[in-house]
């Protein structure tokens, strides 16, 4: 099939565009250039007349002075609040020291009895007021005859005038190293296993030679959002603490600050840390849970970083940030006595408000001269109207005329992508222009050569894929069928277990290797890589390694055994690490060997994590003859066991970081008490929420073991 269209002359397309556009661009600077300099010049006279030049200099002297003397004043208002909480926190820190000299005091008077009375946690008093509570730590014994707990019973008085003297304070309290509680008022705490020596403002205080600050955490008996002043003690019974709470509903109050109703303050600690500003809460965050910090240093912008460095720097002086798309102007000013700062906030809009109306008031004056530009302004646009008018009457005629010379060989082009669109890949242009549309029709036509040739490739290509894919799929199946369909039922124990293969099928493997008499082998295994290649040694290896375990129920034999098949049958330099244990339920034992693979996990109860270690031997398939010491561990009830391969611990993320033993024995420690099957889950979560969206690097295989 060819196109008609044959040129009379061959001219390129970009000559007859330019000729055309060349003579319209002449036509129109010459008409638009006559009219602009008309207008232009009466413009200029009218310009002369006016009063511009000093209306702009009398607005920027003005504008300058407010700005000055506005920034001063937030400045001295920043200033002033920073000294009142400056003065309310020492007064604080002061009545803190007095129930330390107190503490010490009474040590050398143990007999001094309190006129307040004292309630345990189960025997309310009428009023909370009335008395105070005595709180003991989870496994603490203590009776009232103890020496420490009589002596401590002195501060009560001297606890419940604190309170009252300072207004400020959600409670006052006193405890001991030894685990015993004193506070005032009277307050109950909901959980029973709530130990206060391991709040942070403990710890904190012992480590420090006067009062200390805590960041704002929830509190335990239902206070809200609080910070916790508190200094150590020592005494001969061990080191006291001292403390008292502030909440930040009080703080806030003293914080708060506005000016006309608008404004915003923030409180903030020596390390940026928000301690104090408007709707700060717990919500609904529990009192073991952390509260969520909040530090301009963290931001992403970085007007308020350098506001937020300034602050913790002890500086005083003036930023501008965006809060929330507002431009604000933040003045800040340090507490000194706590090393921390206060800001307060106010948006640009209404500091300047003042300057935009004086700003008004001068502009208003120069109105006349506006009046005449527009006036002006109005004639040039009539005449920009009519010669706009007249450019596209003049571009309609001439781009009618384009489209008659252009759209012939276009016209063209369009039927040959239709043809081409509907399948006919052998069909041709036949263009003769002497122009770029011949180019572009050479191009067409090698294009559809090249498109034929391409697609009968990819049919090919394709066809080969998917016979690749159904390959392994089969072999996917195949080697899921090598492992064990479920986990045994061991009276008295729990298992489960996971693998994860790195790409379609893997080289990991687990199994349960019935023993005889009630004993059960478990195995964990890696070879060396990944693929088709490291799946068939896994099935050799798997085969092997399982028929030894049936015949010989001792753990070294069945390795040694297993080692000299694979290494006689393997004919590649891969290896395989194994960990093989036989468990019998009966004695409560599980007799191991470790044949360079990962130590497992072990935790019991009322102790951290430990890594079996024994002894480790060479991986199987390396030498001819392996053998390796078997370790024996006696099981105790609670303990829990997870066998891993190096999948887990060398899992990374997109900073190329390993999710380590750390993270697996953390995991393992916080989900201790759930059932194995959720332990594992729960492990395999964690990793790929710790990838992200790295790639799985290797195979992932766990098999968890759980002692009733």
């Amino acid at each position: 099939m060819k196109s008609r269209y044959l040129p009379r002359f061959s001219v390129n397309v970009r000559t007859k565009i330019l000729t055309i556009f060349l003579f319209l661009s002449l036509f129109c600077l010459l008409v638009m250039g006559f009219a602009a300099f008309i207008t232009i010049s009466e413009m200029g006279s009218a310009a002369r007349l006016s009063s511009t030049r000093l209306g702009a200099d009398a607005v920027r002297d003005s504008t300058t002075a407010l700005h000055n003397a506005t920034e001063a004043y937030l400045i001295r208002v920043a200033v002033s609040q920073a000294e009142l909480i400056d003065e309310i926190f020492w007064s604080s820190e002061a009545e803190l020291s007095i129930l330390a000299d107190h503490a010490r005091s009474i040590q050398h008077n143990p007999a001094y009895e309190s006129q307040t009375r004292s309630y345990p946690p189960s025997h309310p008093p009428p009023d909370p007021l009335m008395g105070t509570v005595v709180e003991l730590a989870p496994g603490v014994v203590v009776t009232e005859t103890d020496k420490e707990y009589r002596a401590l019973a002195g501060m009560d008085d001297m606890l419940a005038s604190v309170y009252h003297t300072d207004g400020d304070l959600a409670s006052v309290y006193v405890v001991t190293q030894s685990g015993i509680l004193r506070a005032y008022p009277w307050e109950q705490n909901p959980d029973p296993d709530f130990d206060f020596r391991k709040r942070s403002w403990f710890t904190l205080a012992q480590l420090s030679d006067g009062p200390v600050w805590t960041e704002p955490y929830v509190d335990a008996s239902g206070n809200g959002l609080i910070l916790t002043c508190a200094q150590a003690v020592s005494t001969k019974y061990g080191t006291w603490v001292v403390a008292s709470d502030v909440t930040v509903d009080q703080l806030n109050r003293y914080t708060n600050l506005t000016l006309n109703e608008k404004g915003y303050s923030v409180l903030v600690d020596s390390k940026g840390t928000i301690l104090s500003r408007p709707g700060l809460s717990s919500g609904k965050t529990r009192w073991d849970q952390p509260f969520p910090e909040e530090n301009p240093l963290m931001s992403a912008d970085p007007d308020l970083v350098a506001v937020g460095y300034n602050m913790t720097a002890g500086r005083t002086g003036l930023g501008r940030v965006d809060f929330n798309g507002i431009d604000s102007i933040v003045a800040y000013a340090p507490v000194r006595s706590l090393g921390w700062s206060y800001a307060f906030s106010m948006p640009v809009s209404d500091v300047v408000e003042p300057i935009v109306r004086t700003e008004s008031t001068i502009i208003a004056a120069t109105s006349e001269i506006d009046r005449q530009l527009i006036l002006y302004t109005d004639r040039i646009l009539y005449i920009f109207a009519g010669l706009c008018i007249l450019l596209l009457v003049i571009v309609i005629i001439l781009s009618w005329y384009l489209a008659r010379i252009i759209t012939r060989p276009v016209d063209a082009l369009r039927e040959g992508t239709t043809v081409i669109g509907k399948g006919d890949l052998d069909f041709r242009l036949d263009i003769r222009s002497g122009d770029e549309f011949e180019a572009l029709a050479d191009s067409f036509n090698q294009m559809a050569l090249d498109l034929k040739n391409n697609i009968e490739d990819l049919k090919r290509t394709t066809a080969e894929k998917e016979r690749y894919t159904k390959e392994l799929e089969i072999a996917k199946e195949i080697q899921d069928s090598f492992l064990p369909e479920s986990v045994p039922s061991i009276e008295g124990f729990e298992v489960a277990a996971e693998t994860i293969p790195a790409m379609e099928i893997g080289g990991d493997l687990y199994d349960f290797i019935p023993a005889g008499k009630g004993r059960w082998g478990f195995v964990i295994a890696d070879v060396a890589g990944k693929g088709v290649s490291a799946a068939l040694y896994m099935a050799l290896s798997r085969t092997i390694i399982h028929a030894c375990g049936t015949d010989d129920p001792d753990p070294r034999g069945a390795v040694s055994t297993s080692n000299r098949l694979i290494y006689g049958d393997g004919r590649s330099s891969m290896f395989i690490t194994v960990f093989y244990g036989v468990l019998e339920p009966e004695s409560m034992t599980f007799t191991y060997v470790n044949a360079g693979h990962n130590p497992p996990l072990l935790l019991r109860e009322g102790e951290a994590g430990s890594w079996m270690t024994g002894q480790r031997g060479i991986a199987l398939g390396v030498v001819p003859d392996v053998s390796i010491a078997p370790s024996l561990l006696e099981l105790r009830h609670g303990d829990l066991l997870v066998l891993y391969t190096d999948g887990v611990t060398e899992a990374f993320n997109e900073r190329d970081e390993y999710f380590g033993e750390e993270r697996l024995l953390d995991c393992v420690s916080r989900n201790r008490s759930r059932p194995v099957q959720d332990i594992t889950d729960t492990i395999i979560e964690e990793i790929r929420t710790f990838s992200g969206t790295a790639p799985q690097s290797d195979d992932i295989t766990i098999v968890v073991i759980r002692v009733r």
